[in-house]
């Protein structure tokens, strides 16, 4: 399942995000905010990030004013692999060399026809199947406390 969440700075951006993931067919829960009134990031960045953490498989994609803070904050939650997505090689990397499970955006610095084209890069690239990837990447889950998503 694919969640997705914002702050009030980031909400326009996720409005416009969740009708091309409509357009393309892909299922996703919206975990809010659900208007421009003032909200704090770290919430969404939670919500999101322990639904994503929950089951091996899942994705999300958070928005705030620059996608900066909404990624600090998710990234501290065990399973979590959040990636700050700001050109088409960050978006293909994210999920190619680490893995990413949660891409991050800026609702107040990324222009929606760029945020298009990298969720989709985002979600169609597969885990590299090299094994240094794999192996860094287990490196950061026992960072964590060896919780894996």
């Amino acid at each position: 399942m694919l969640y997705i969440g914002s702050d009030h700075a980031g909400y326009a951006l996720k409005e416009q995000i969740k009708a091309t993931l409509k357009a393309d067919n892909v299922s996703f829960e919206d975990v809010g905010v659900h208007s421009e009134e003032p909200a704090d990031y770290p919430d969404y960045a939670e919500k999101v990030g322990k639904l994503v953490a929950k089951k091996a498989g899942n994705k999300g994609i958070l928005i705030c004013g620059t996608g900066i803070g909404i990624s600090i904050a998710a990234n501290k939650l065990p399973g979590v692999r959040a990636a700050m997505i700001y050109d088409d090689f960050s978006a293909k990397a994210a999920a190619e060399h680490n893995d990413a499970n949660v891409a991050a955006f800026g609702g107040r610095t990324q222009k929606i026809a760029d945020v298009k084209r990298w969720i989709r890069l985002w979600l169609n690239t597969p885990f590299s199947k090299d094994e240094r990837h794999h192996r860094r990447v287990d490196k950061i889950t026992r960072l964590e406390g060896g919780r894996k998503a």
